[in-house]
């Protein structure tokens, strides 16, 4: 399942993306013809303007921000503080069992 701050980063990637095939310095090999057709997308192609409105109007669909980021870096971080000390809290790390 797709969520609504991947959608928004993915149009984003796809704009960089295109205008890198724009590019001969970044994409020296890309024939001439698929340079044309990259700038013809990127003329219509939504601007960053454009997707932050879209992501006020429908935030269901694209956001800019991933609401579970920040719960994410602190598990990561805390993951990589075991790996360094050592330590291991099995607490922690290891799921709840109901014990009757």
């Amino acid at each position: 399942m797709t969520l609504p701050d991947e959608r928004y980063r993915s149009v984003l990637a796809a704009e960089r993306l295109i205008q890198d095939l724009c590019d001969p310095k970044i994409t020296p090999r890309v024939p001439k013809e698929i340079r044309q057709r990259a700038r013809g997308v990127l003329r219509h192609y939504p601007s960053s303007w454009d997707m932050d409105r879209a992501a006020t109007a429908a935030p269901d669909i694209f956001e800019t921000k991933n609401p579970i980021e920040p719960l994410y870096r602190l598990c990561r971080e805390y993951a990589e503080q075991q790996q360094r000390t050592g330590e291991w809290d099995p607490e922690v790390t290891q799921p709840h069992t109901d014990k009757d």
